[in-house]
């Protein structure tokens, strides 16, 4: 028989959370707090019950300058509401985990040494620290420069990881290695985010976001959730045949059930399982690098910087000049080595 759990406690996205409902007036209010997730352990019932007869050092009265209070401002300011969706969406990832960790304390105590040993947690993912990192340096220049709160931002200066050769374009042996090692694991979704990827050249946020009812057989169009703009992309002949002959799982071609899309992080999750398989040679690959692949390719067969972009989505032509330069230096090394010949 299940057991059953203390009034006011649920479960939303794996974590227990204590559920608090009042009214503002005419509205609905509602909050949720976080719980130990072991509901038999002694930590558990100490939350709960601090919480419950309102003792919880979560529930005392916050700061004016809360990081709540910074968090609400921020969101509600121009700098915030003008940005894509995609990035707001990145951001929120990073904003949330504030707020449920330090909502209730104070902006102005911060220090430079725990800005820097939650830098430092995520040492492991630098992309991720370094977002960490980023986004707070934000939220504190604008309790800064906007509302006044603290003379000096603790984050600046602290040195960004930086790039780990995570935006290298992968080699045919390496492609052919992933390939196999998805078959050997019966990994249908890693193979289809590869094919996508390599195929489409879109970002791996993107490649969850396609339904089938996008691909009419030729093309794929696809909504960019950093540009929230629609591209229709042609689909090269191996990615035809493969898509082609794919058993539909879903209404998603990156399915996590009938009707919802596999997350980015569980797709990450596969990923890695992949690449670990793979074995060193695919250390320091990501994702990200089969969008670099097909730009790559784009080039290397001849494609426009206008061409390539017409693929990748990229707003301007850097990015699309920086690949055709890549094509353009193995092409000229060749020819010069042949000359010795």
């Amino acid at each position: 028989m299940k057991k059953q759990r203390k009034p006011y406690v649920t479960e939303k996205t794996g974590r227990l959370y204590y559920r608090m409902t009042w009214l503002d007036g005419n509205r609905r209010r509602e909050r949720y707090i976080p719980l130990p997730n072991d509901e038999d352990s002694a930590d558990f019932d100490r939350a709960y019950w601090a919480i419950r007869s309102g003792t919880a050092e979560i529930l005392q009265e916050a700061p004016r300058t809360s990081w709540e209070a910074l968090i609400q401002s921020y969101r509600a300011s121009r700098a915030y509401r003008s940005k894509k969706p995609g990035t707001r969406k990145k951001y929120d990832s990073v904003i949330e985990q504030l707020r449920e960790k330090n909502g209730n304390k104070d902006v102005c105590k911060v220090t430079r040494a725990q800005i820097r040993a939650i830098h430092e947690k995520y040492a492991h993912t630098p992309r991720k620290a370094d977002h960490q990192l980023q986004v707070i340096r934000l939220l504190l220049n604008y309790a800064k420069n906007e509302l006044d709160w603290i003379q000096t931002n603790p984050a600046e200066g602290i040195k960004l990881f930086g790039s780990q050769k995570e935006w290298q374009p992968w080699p045919d042996t390496l492609q052919n290695a992933f390939v196999k090692a998805c078959q050997e694991l019966g990994d249908d979704i890693a193979l289809m985010a590869y094919h996508l990827g390599t195929g489409t050249g879109q970002r791996p946020g993107d490649l969850c976001g396609m339904k089938w009812e996008h691909y009419d057989g030729e093309y794929i169009a696809v909504l960019q959730d950093k540009t929230a703009e629609r591209l229709w992309v042609y689909c090269p002949d191996r990615l035809r045949r493969f898509l082609d002959g794919q058993p539909k799982r879903g209404a998603y071609m990156i399915p996590k059930n009938l009707t919802q899309p596999l997350g980015y992080d569980a797709l990450e999750r596969r990923f890695r399982k992949i690449r670990t398989a793979i074995g060193k040679a695919a250390d320091g690959h990501v994702m990200h690098g089969w969008r670099y692949t097909a730009a790559v390719a784009l080039a290397e067969a001849g494609a426009t910087d206008a061409e390539i972009q017409a693929v990748t989505g990229h707003k301007t032509a850097a990015m699309a000049q920086k690949y055709r330069r890549q094509a353009a230096q193995r092409r000229l090394s060749r020819q010069a080595q042949m000359r010795r010949e």
